[in-house]
């Protein structure tokens, strides 16, 4: 069983995220614990973190569940000390919020290397973040994102997240989501259900499955290979769906939230139950 849901709005405080995920008939939801383009936030207020607690146990959310995502603004492989420094304290800060909460994982854009150290220098930069941010949590999961490859954004590729994975002490608090639209720009080619399967058989051999935490279920706007992250709406962007319902219902996927970052919010809940008909019809 996987479960299915869309990133949710937190306007109003993160408790509201929940009858916002229940609206749309979402078994998972992410949400953002804090402004996602600002470095400060004020801490979570105490009733809202209760609230939360309170409406996900009403509501049958566990905590692998839910997938906040990290701000944009963090780099932790930024070639620059006092920058990642920066990053690095709002990455903590994103773990502690999560933990404050009860979710046991939180998803994040790996970094960049701006052109100033290589690919590889950087990597080791992120990875090391991940391992100072898990010294000082207890037990939240890192997960990371694939990237599209724009400009000098690192883990596009399974062999760059395998070689941050290599890096970080705790394998048991790493892992990884995997959004097709990214993947997708990045030269995986998903628009058939050979082609899914064959995408699945080299991250199982690249990553490992066992450290596979979630999926962003997004058609493209963008072309494969372009390297440009422009999501669409499933079904009107160049994966298509037969793509896509291979891509979420690969019988190795198992209790995985699938996240719609989709265009046309207004369309969630069909495409949740477009979705969930997938994984009922594929298993």
């Amino acid at each position: 069983m996987n479960y299915t849901g869309a990133h949710v709005s937190a306007a109003g405080g993160v408790a509201n995220t929940i009858e916002r995920a229940v609206e749309i008939g979402a078994s998972a939801f992410a949400l953002f614990t804090k402004n996602q383009r600002q470095w400060q936030a004020k801490p979570l207020d105490p009733a809202q973190i209760e609230a939360f607690k309170q409406g996900c146990e009403q509501h049958g959310f566990g905590p692998q569940q839910i997938l906040p995502h990290a701000s944009y603004l963090i780099n932790l492989g930024h070639p620059d000390s006092a920058a990642l420094e920066k990053s690095r304290a709002a990455f903590l800060d994103e773990l502690q919020r999560a933990e404050q909460l009860g979710i046991h994982l939180v998803n994040f854009h790996p970094g960049s290397h701006l052109r100033k150290i290589s690919p590889s220098e950087s990597l080791a930069l992120i990875a090391e973040s991940i391992n100072q941010a898990l010294e000082r949590t207890s037990f939240t999961t890192a997960v990371i994102e694939n990237t599209a490859g724009q400009g000098s954004n690192l883990g596009y590729s399974f062999e760059q997240l395998a070689e941050i994975i290599d890096q970080v002490e705790d394998k048991q608090r790493v892992g990884v989501c995997i959004d097709s639209c990214h993947a997708f720009a990045a030269g995986y080619d998903l628009t058939s259900a050979a082609g899914a399967a064959q995408v699945w058989d080299e991250f199982e051999r690249i990553v490992g499955l066992q450290f596979l935490k979630a999926l962003h279920v997004n058609d493209a706007k963008s072309a494969l290979g372009s390297r440009v992250d422009r999501h669409d709406s499933l079904g009107e962007g160049n994966i298509g769906l037969e793509g896509i319902g291979a891509f979420i219902g690969d019988s190795r996927l198992d209790r995985l939230p699938m996240i719609l970052e989709t265009v046309e919010p207004q369309r969630w809940a069909d495409e949740i139950r477009w979705m969930n008909t997938q994984m009922a019809t594929q298993h």
